[in-house]
């Protein structure tokens, strides 16, 4: 049987029973319970900080795994970072240098990216530090590729443009020359042979005979092919670009027309004796920027160092031209 309780009523002088409430009797089941339950949650709550779940364990081997990878990967940069370096060196101090082009400015070279904050999103979690740090120097690593490509474009066009110089700059001796006995006077002041007094000659003497060939010393595109008033008689000027021209005058035959290209080597005329001249010879000049220079500067594609040193003396040594 269940025990029960009574109290004693000094008005009817008997004891009565005492009866719980519904809700008396949950507060004493909840009085009872109660301990049990604050020790089984503070053991819950320290077993639940100090172990891991499953599901949080595989979260935190996956975050470990990425904090490696992050690792590895930043080393992996500082080696792009250090060929990117060394590309960079060379671009500025070989390449550009060689084809005479200014190097980029450091400004460019390291492409920062102003402006907005471009990694507000990744902010605000426990790895956001080591994440943010790797984009950023990945995304610089990146435009730093896009300027060095864009310098290597720009290098390759010189590279052309070099080739295309060096191929129109004016190189060989006009005329089949290998002993050197053909030149007869070279550029400075000279006596006319026609005039007689000291004039100055504008560009070297070949004698030759009438109707040896005359080659054009360096690519380009015939900008006169035609007989002037100008004493040269039949002549022929090349425009090479790069700002050099040469003239080749006294000629007795034409081989181009006007707006012809030529190549180096090609055959423009023949030797002759037509303008004001002393006798049959090729009158040659070199222009750069419009002005007259000594042609024996020229002739390095042809000669070696002593044939170069024996025309130089030769050239030099004539006291009158033949025009």
């Amino acid at each position: 049987m269940p025990e029960h309780k009574y109290r004693f009523n000094p008005k009817t002088l008997a004891y009565e029973r005492i009866k719980l409430t519904p809700w008396q009797r949950v507060r004493r089941v909840l009085f009872v319970l109660l301990p049990g339950l604050l020790v089984g949650a503070i053991a819950f709550a320290t077993l639940y900080s100090l172990v891991d779940s499953p599901k949080e364990a595989s979260l935190r081997r996956e975050n470990e795994q990425l904090l490696a990878q992050y690792v590895l990967l930043n080393r992996q940069m500082e080696e792009i970072e250090g060929v990117l370096y060394d590309v960079r060196r060379r671009d500025d101090n070989i390449y550009r240098v060689i084809f005479e082009a200014d190097p980029i400015p450091a400004e460019v070279r390291q492409a920062g990216s102003g402006g907005i904050d471009r990694y507000q999103g990744l902010k605000g979690y426990a790895s956001s530090d080591r994440v943010i740090e790797t984009r950023r120097r990945l995304d610089k690593i990146a435009k730093q590729m896009v300027v060095q490509s864009v310098s290597f474009d720009e290098v390759a066009a010189l590279a052309m443009r070099k080739q295309e110089m060096l191929a129109s700059i004016p190189a060989i001796q006009p005329i089949s020359n290998e002993d050197l006995t053909m030149i007869s006077s070279g550029f400075g002041e000279r006596v006319h042979p026609i005039h007689k007094i000291v004039k100055f000659h504008a560009g070297m003497d070949f004698t030759a005979p009438v109707g040896k060939e005359i080659y054009a010393t360096g690519d380009g595109v015939v900008d006169y092919a035609d007989y002037g008033t100008n004493g040269y008689g039949i002549h022929v000027i090349i425009d090479h670009g790069f700002d050099y021209q040469t003239l080749y005058g006294h000629l007795s035959a034409l081989k181009v027309r006007r707006g012809q290209r030529v190549k180096r080597g090609d055959v423009i005329g023949v030797v002759g004796n037509t303008g004001l001249s002393a006798g049959p010879h090729l009158h040659y000049e070199v222009h750069k920027n419009g002005e007259p220079i000594d042609p024996a500067n020229y002739f390095f594609n042809d000669l070696t160092a002593e044939e170069y040193a024996r025309m130089l003396e030769i050239s030099r040594n004539a006291s009158q031209s033949l025009d």
